[in-house]
């Protein structure tokens, strides 16, 4: 599959370190970078699910729903042109810092 050289290369959970992982501080461009290593469109099914699944991220329990919320979220604000407000970003380094958990538990799905 060919990729745009201007996206990060994905990264599989079981491959995925923290050192991956942006830190809670990192700018959007640090965290676009990192959602883009996993596609949540391909590994929930579809669009649909994985904006399903995005739009209720009380669901999103497992290592591979957060990173699809995250990829989810990146995605809709590429759509929009512009990056999360100051009230969506701290949804979105809460997704970080759930994936690092995880991460640093082992518990990778």
């Amino acid at each position: 599959m060919n990729q745009n050289p201007s996206m990060a290369p994905p990264i599989s959970n079981c491959e995925l370190t923290v050192k991956d992982i942006p830190t809670n501080l990192a700018d959007w461009t640090a965290i676009m970078h990192f959602a883009q290593s996993f596609n949540g469109y391909g590994e929930l099914g579809s669009f649909e699910a994985c904006g399903d699944l995005a739009n209720r991220p009380e669901k999103c329990k497992s290592l591979s729903d957060l990173r699809a919320c995250l990829f989810f979220e990146y995605r809709r604000h590429n759509h929009f042109g512009y990056p999360p407000d100051d009230k969506k970003m701290p949804y979105v380094r809460q997704l970080i810092e759930r994936i690092r958990s995880k991460v640093e538990a082992g518990d990778i799905d």
